[in-house]
């Protein structure tokens, strides 16, 4: 990640930030404890946590006093940093989310050739599928992905093909895989009649995309297996 700069000239630390008053910010007024409460929680000191996000010490303990407000970049810099999202830094409260997908409501979609079932709720950071790998899915069986997260896959029926790094699986029924997306995967059907899996995988919390080697990247969804 490229340093964030610090903007314009900063004022002295020992005087008020807006020249009038000593009180925080009144546009975001939960944003600095929230920033100083999240770092301690992630056992990172102020200079730890600077270095992170590419501002200097000074710089972020000015927002976590209220000195200081947080730029955009800055907020997603701090949120990928501690683990959390930009709603939860602003003390924003999520709608409380529907635990349960009926089975009515998991409509199927088709994409390069899989047909997927959203399995899991929205605004979640997993995404969970039922998906069918038919027995020969063009350029998605050739696709071999990188990127960030961890994923989990059960096979429901047939046979799949799993290739991971140099190596390659064949799983049946009732196995189940569980492995780090950094390591370059494919996955195909090993047999005719294609594969049923049940698949959840981490989404991507930073800005970095997802990284397709060989084949063509258009044969499927970003952020799917």
């Amino acid at each position: 990640m490229n340093p964030l700069p610090d903007g314009p000239a900063e004022r002295p630390t020992d005087g008020p930030a807006d020249g009038h008053s000593g009180g925080p910010p009144a546009e975001l007024p939960t944003v600095a404890p929230r920033l100083r409460d999240l770092r301690r929680r992630s056992g990172l000191t102020l200079e730890a946590a600077a270095g992170r996000v590419g501002l200097s010490p000074a710089h972020l303990s000015r927002l976590e006093t209220g000195r200081r407000q947080p730029s955009l970049p800055m907020l997603l810099a701090l949120a990928r940093t501690y683990g959390t999202t930009v709603s939860d830094l602003l003390g924003e409260v999520s709608p409380e989310r529907d635990p349960i997908v009926r089975a009515d409501r998991m409509e199927a979609q088709e994409a390069g050739g899989w047909t997927y079932w959203q399995a899991g709720g929205s605004g979640r950071a997993m995404q969970a599928l039922r998906l069918h790998v038919p027995e020969r899915s063009g350029a998605q069986e050739d696709l071999v992905r990188v990127h960030p997260g961890e994923e989990w896959l059960y096979v429901l029926g047939g046979r799949l093909r799993l290739t991971l790094g140099e190596t390659v699986h064949v799983l049946s029924p009732g196995d189940a895989a569980h492995f780090d997306s950094l390591t370059p995967h494919r996955i195909a059907a090993a047999r005719s009649g294609g594969a049923d899996l049940l698949f959840v995988h981490t989404l991507l919390q930073s800005g970095a995309a997802e990284l397709c080697l060989g084949g063509d990247p258009r044969g499927g969804r970003p952020g799917r297996p």
